[in-house]
């Protein structure tokens, strides 16, 4: 899987979390903050996203991002550490 695989991911989950987004034209170096998405969402949006993708990213990492980018970086990571570890 890919990084534009995860970016998929992540913004299905952002579409299912706010209603009119438009996905194709999400701009991924935006906060999610600033599309709307309020803190609960963000939980949701990233444990789906973790819970798809069978891996686990520590929320220290978490609390250190700062967008969307950010974020599908740190689950590629995640990707990457358990496909080399399986």
């Amino acid at each position: 899987m890919n990084r534009e695989d995860i970016l998929i991911i992540v913004k299905k989950y952002i579409a299912d979390a706010i209603d009119d987004v438009d996905c194709d034209t999400l701009d991924p170096s935006q906060s999610m903050k600033d599309i709307g998405i309020n803190s609960l969402d963000i939980v949701e949006i990233v444990s789906r996203s973790m819970r798809e993708l069978k891996v686990k990213v520590p929320r220290s990492e978490l609390s250190k991002l700062g967008n969307i980018n950010e974020l599908v970086d740190v689950l590629a990571q995640a990707v990457e550490n358990k496909n080399n570890n399986a």
